[in-house]
Protein backbone atom coordinates (compact mmCIF):
# COMPACT_ATOMS: atom_id res chain seq x y z
CA UNK A 1 0.00 0.00 0.00
CA UNK A 2 1.43 3.45 -1.03
CA UNK A 3 2.30 5.41 1.78
CA UNK A 4 0.26 9.16 2.30
CA UNK A 5 1.41 11.30 4.56
CA UNK A 6 -0.82 14.23 5.94
CA UNK A 7 0.51 17.25 7.39
CA UNK A 8 -2.42 19.29 9.57
CA UNK A 9 -1.50 22.79 11.20
CA UNK A 10 -3.98 23.65 13.51
CA UNK A 11 -4.77 27.08 15.46
CA UNK A 12 -7.98 27.75 17.71
CA UNK A 13 -9.75 30.86 16.57
CA UNK A 14 -11.64 29.15 14.10
CA UNK A 15 -12.99 26.07 16.09
CA UNK A 16 -16.56 26.49 16.89
CA UNK A 17 -17.77 27.69 19.44
CA UNK A 18 -14.44 29.82 20.45
CA UNK A 19 -15.58 33.93 20.00
CA UNK A 20 -13.84 35.48 22.85
CA UNK A 21 -10.38 36.21 24.88
CA UNK A 22 -11.43 33.67 27.36
CA UNK A 23 -11.20 31.03 24.69
CA UNK A 24 -7.69 31.84 23.16
CA UNK A 25 -5.68 33.09 26.27
CA UNK A 26 -3.65 30.75 28.13
CA UNK A 27 -5.34 32.17 31.34
CA UNK A 28 -9.03 32.57 29.90
CA UNK A 29 -11.97 31.08 31.71
CA UNK A 30 -12.82 28.89 28.99
CA UNK A 31 -9.53 28.32 27.42
CA UNK A 32 -9.41 24.37 28.58
CA UNK A 33 -12.96 24.03 27.15
CA UNK A 34 -11.71 25.58 23.74
CA UNK A 35 -8.56 23.34 23.62
CA UNK A 36 -10.66 20.04 23.87
CA UNK A 37 -12.79 21.36 20.90
CA UNK A 38 -9.71 22.31 18.79
CA UNK A 39 -8.72 18.49 19.59
CA UNK A 40 -11.63 16.82 18.68
CA UNK A 41 -11.78 19.22 15.27
CA UNK A 42 -8.03 17.47 14.95
CA UNK A 43 -9.81 13.92 15.61
CA UNK A 44 -12.36 14.80 13.31
CA UNK A 45 -9.64 15.56 10.11
CA UNK A 46 -7.71 12.50 10.90
CA UNK A 47 -11.15 10.20 10.82
CA UNK A 48 -11.72 11.44 7.54
CA UNK A 49 -8.27 11.31 6.23
CA UNK A 50 -7.84 7.87 7.49
CA UNK A 51 -10.76 6.88 5.68
CA UNK A 52 -9.18 7.52 2.28
CA UNK A 53 -6.08 6.16 2.68
CA UNK A 54 -3.64 8.10 4.89
CA UNK A 55 -1.07 6.46 6.86
CA UNK A 56 0.91 8.97 8.35
CA UNK A 57 -0.37 12.22 10.42
CA UNK A 58 1.83 14.66 11.65
CA UNK A 59 -0.12 17.72 13.24
CA UNK A 60 1.44 20.67 14.24
CA UNK A 61 0.05 23.06 17.33
CA UNK A 62 0.00 26.39 15.89
CA UNK A 63 -2.04 28.59 18.30
CA UNK A 64 -0.19 31.28 21.21
CA UNK A 65 1.81 29.14 23.15
CA UNK A 66 1.79 25.83 21.07
CA UNK A 67 0.55 24.26 23.91
CA UNK A 68 -2.69 23.74 23.26
CA UNK A 69 -3.61 20.11 22.03
CA UNK A 70 -4.81 17.77 24.43
CA UNK A 71 -2.64 14.68 23.38
CA UNK A 72 -4.55 12.22 25.72
CA UNK A 73 -7.50 13.15 23.76
CA UNK A 74 -5.77 13.20 20.27
CA UNK A 75 -5.96 10.49 17.70
CA UNK A 76 -3.78 7.59 18.74
CA UNK A 77 -2.45 7.72 14.99
CA UNK A 78 -1.02 10.60 14.73
CA UNK A 79 1.81 12.52 16.09
CA UNK A 80 2.19 16.19 17.74
CA UNK A 81 4.83 19.03 17.10
CA UNK A 82 4.21 20.91 20.41
CA UNK A 83 5.69 23.87 22.08
CA UNK A 84 7.72 27.04 20.46
CA UNK A 85 9.57 28.92 19.90
CA UNK A 86 10.04 26.95 16.55
CA UNK A 87 12.07 28.13 13.36
CA UNK A 88 8.82 28.03 11.06
CA UNK A 89 6.38 27.99 13.99
CA UNK A 90 2.01 27.50 12.56
CA UNK A 91 4.54 25.31 9.70
CA UNK A 92 7.15 23.81 11.76
CA UNK A 93 8.35 20.27 10.06
CA UNK A 94 6.37 20.81 7.34
CA UNK A 95 8.56 19.68 4.27
CA UNK A 96 8.18 18.34 0.79
CA UNK A 97 7.84 14.38 2.13
CA UNK A 98 4.23 15.40 2.90
CA UNK A 99 1.95 14.64 0.27
CA UNK A 100 -1.25 16.89 1.75
CA UNK A 101 -1.94 20.03 4.35
CA UNK A 102 -4.89 20.33 5.98
CA UNK A 103 -5.34 23.37 8.19
CA UNK A 104 -7.84 23.37 11.46
CA UNK A 105 -9.50 26.24 13.20
CA UNK A 106 -8.10 29.17 10.78
CA UNK A 107 -9.31 32.63 11.02
CA UNK A 108 -9.24 35.70 8.37
CA UNK A 109 -6.36 38.48 8.43
CA UNK A 110 -5.79 41.71 10.53
CA UNK A 111 -8.04 44.40 9.37
CA UNK A 112 -11.01 42.46 7.49
CA UNK A 113 -14.01 41.02 9.33
CA UNK A 114 -14.19 37.75 10.86
CA UNK A 115 -14.16 35.83 13.79
CA UNK A 116 -10.90 37.13 16.20
CA UNK A 117 -9.41 38.68 12.79
CA UNK A 118 -5.42 39.15 13.51
CA UNK A 119 -2.39 38.34 11.76
CA UNK A 120 0.10 36.14 14.06
CA UNK A 121 0.23 39.02 16.77
CA UNK A 122 -3.09 41.04 16.98
CA UNK A 123 -1.37 44.01 19.16
CA UNK A 124 1.28 44.84 17.31
CA UNK A 125 0.56 43.82 13.36
CA UNK A 126 -1.37 45.50 11.44
CA UNK A 127 -0.90 44.23 8.04
CA UNK A 128 2.07 41.92 6.20
CA UNK A 129 2.29 42.50 2.97
CA UNK A 130 4.25 40.70 -0.11
CA UNK A 131 4.97 42.62 -3.47
CA UNK A 132 2.24 45.03 -2.33
CA UNK A 133 -0.19 42.22 -1.20
CA UNK A 134 -1.87 41.95 2.00
CA UNK A 135 -1.54 38.21 3.38
CA UNK A 136 -2.62 36.67 6.60
CA UNK A 137 -1.73 33.59 8.39
CA UNK A 138 -3.52 31.46 5.77
CA UNK A 139 -1.65 32.91 3.19
CA UNK A 140 1.91 33.06 4.73
CA UNK A 141 1.46 29.31 5.66
CA UNK A 142 -0.06 28.28 2.40
CA UNK A 143 2.90 29.76 0.90
CA UNK A 144 5.24 27.53 2.98
CA UNK A 145 3.21 24.55 1.70
CA UNK A 146 3.64 25.58 -1.63
CA UNK A 147 7.53 26.25 -1.43
CA UNK A 148 7.91 22.80 -0.33
CA UNK A 149 5.40 21.82 -3.81
CA UNK A 150 2.53 20.49 -1.17
CA UNK A 151 -0.59 21.16 -2.00
CA UNK A 152 -3.19 22.63 0.63
CA UNK A 153 -6.60 20.93 0.05
CA UNK A 154 -8.79 22.01 3.02
CA UNK A 155 -9.15 24.79 5.96
CA UNK A 156 -11.80 25.59 8.18
CA UNK A 157 -13.45 28.11 10.44
CA UNK A 158 -15.53 30.65 9.87
CA UNK A 159 -17.05 31.82 6.55
CA UNK A 160 -15.32 34.69 6.19
CA UNK A 161 -12.24 33.07 6.26
CA UNK A 162 -13.31 30.40 3.97
CA UNK A 163 -13.79 32.80 1.41
CA UNK A 164 -10.42 34.54 1.86
CA UNK A 165 -8.98 30.89 1.40
CA UNK A 166 -10.58 30.45 -1.79
CA UNK A 167 -10.19 33.28 -3.39
CA UNK A 168 -6.07 32.74 -2.84
CA UNK A 169 -6.63 29.06 -3.66
CA UNK A 170 -10.05 28.11 -5.75
CA UNK A 171 -10.29 25.21 -5.48
CA UNK A 172 -9.51 24.12 -2.46
CA UNK A 173 -11.76 22.51 0.19
CA UNK A 174 -13.53 24.70 3.19
CA UNK A 175 -15.30 23.73 6.21
CA UNK A 176 -17.41 26.62 7.25
CA UNK A 177 -17.90 25.51 11.12
CA UNK A 178 -19.32 29.03 12.01
CA UNK A 179 -20.26 32.68 10.42
CA UNK A 180 -19.48 35.91 11.70
CA UNK A 181 -21.91 38.57 12.89
CA UNK A 182 -19.06 40.85 14.25
CA UNK A 183 -14.77 40.04 15.55
CA UNK A 184 -16.55 38.33 18.96
CA UNK A 185 -19.72 36.98 17.73
CA UNK A 186 -20.64 33.92 15.70
CA UNK A 187 -23.16 31.76 14.85
CA UNK A 188 -21.52 28.25 15.54
CA UNK A 189 -22.25 24.83 14.53
CA UNK A 190 -22.97 22.03 16.84
CA UNK A 191 -19.86 20.20 17.65
CA UNK A 192 -21.38 16.62 16.08
CA UNK A 193 -22.59 18.98 13.29
CA UNK A 194 -19.10 20.64 12.97
CA UNK A 195 -16.98 17.37 12.93
CA UNK A 196 -19.26 16.22 10.34
CA UNK A 197 -18.08 18.36 8.24
CA UNK A 198 -14.66 18.67 8.66
CA UNK A 199 -14.64 15.05 8.14
CA UNK A 200 -16.63 15.28 5.11
CA UNK A 201 -14.39 18.08 3.62
CA UNK A 202 -11.05 16.25 4.59
CA UNK A 203 -11.89 13.28 2.35
CA UNK A 204 -12.71 15.48 -0.62
CA UNK A 205 -10.07 17.10 0.05
CA UNK A 206 -7.24 14.68 -0.38
CA UNK A 207 -9.37 12.57 -3.20
CA UNK A 208 -8.99 16.02 -5.12
CA UNK A 209 -6.00 16.46 -4.13
CA UNK A 210 -4.27 16.22 -8.09
CA UNK A 211 -6.71 18.96 -8.75
CA UNK A 212 -5.92 21.56 -6.31
CA UNK A 213 -2.41 23.91 -7.23
CA UNK A 214 -0.30 24.75 -4.25
CA UNK A 215 0.48 28.38 -3.89
CA UNK A 216 3.43 29.84 -4.51
CA UNK A 217 5.70 32.90 -4.90
CA UNK A 218 7.97 33.24 -8.39
CA UNK A 219 11.12 35.44 -7.97
CA UNK A 220 12.20 37.85 -5.22
CA UNK A 221 10.29 38.98 -2.31
CA UNK A 222 9.35 42.93 -1.16
CA UNK A 223 7.98 42.46 2.47
CA UNK A 224 6.44 45.49 4.30
CA UNK A 225 5.33 44.81 7.83
CA UNK A 226 3.03 47.41 9.34
CA UNK A 227 2.68 47.84 13.19
CA UNK A 228 0.10 49.38 15.38
CA UNK A 229 2.18 52.02 16.16
CA UNK A 230 4.90 53.52 15.56
CA UNK A 231 6.95 52.90 18.58
CA UNK A 232 7.03 48.84 17.47
CA UNK A 233 8.58 49.90 13.98
CA UNK A 234 11.31 51.73 15.90
CA UNK A 235 12.35 48.28 17.33
CA UNK A 236 11.78 46.38 14.19
CA UNK A 237 14.04 49.24 12.30
CA UNK A 238 16.87 47.78 14.61
CA UNK A 239 17.29 44.50 12.50
CA UNK A 240 19.67 45.02 10.08
CA UNK A 241 17.70 43.60 6.98
CA UNK A 242 14.98 46.57 7.66
CA UNK A 243 14.46 49.53 5.92
CA UNK A 244 12.00 52.34 7.27
CA UNK A 245 9.43 53.05 4.91
CA UNK A 246 6.86 55.74 7.28
CA UNK A 247 6.32 56.04 10.67
CA UNK A 248 4.62 52.72 11.20
CA UNK A 249 6.18 50.25 8.79
CA UNK A 250 9.26 48.32 7.69
CA UNK A 251 10.64 47.08 4.29
CA UNK A 252 12.92 44.10 3.51
CA UNK A 253 13.50 41.92 0.45
CA UNK A 254 14.54 38.24 0.03
CA UNK A 255 14.63 35.58 -2.57
CA UNK A 256 12.07 33.16 -1.08
CA UNK A 257 9.25 32.94 1.12
CA UNK A 258 11.34 30.48 3.70
CA UNK A 259 13.59 33.33 4.30
CA UNK A 260 10.71 35.67 4.47
CA UNK A 261 8.62 34.07 6.88
CA UNK A 262 11.81 33.49 9.30
CA UNK A 263 12.50 37.25 8.92
CA UNK A 264 8.54 37.99 9.94
CA UNK A 265 8.63 35.81 12.98
CA UNK A 266 11.78 37.75 14.27
CA UNK A 267 10.48 40.75 13.96
CA UNK A 268 7.61 40.01 15.69
CA UNK A 269 9.52 38.15 18.25
CA UNK A 270 11.79 41.58 18.54
CA UNK A 271 8.91 43.87 18.83
CA UNK A 272 6.27 41.73 20.85
CA UNK A 273 8.20 43.38 24.35
CA UNK A 274 6.76 46.59 23.25
CA UNK A 275 3.00 45.56 23.03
Amino acid sequence: MRRLKLYISADIEGVSGVVHSEHTARNGKEHDRARMYMTQEINACINGALEVGVTEIVVNDSHGTMRNILLEQLHPRAELISGSPKKFAMVEGLNETFDVVIFIGYHTRMGTNGILNHTFHGKAIQTIKINGVDYGEFGLNAALAGYHGVPLVMVSGCDLLSKEATELIPTIHTATVKKTINRTTAQNLSLDRSHEIIKSETIKGIKNKDNIKPFNFKGSLEVEVSFLHSGLADMAEILPIVKRKDTTSVTFTTENILDAYRYIRSIIMMVSSGT
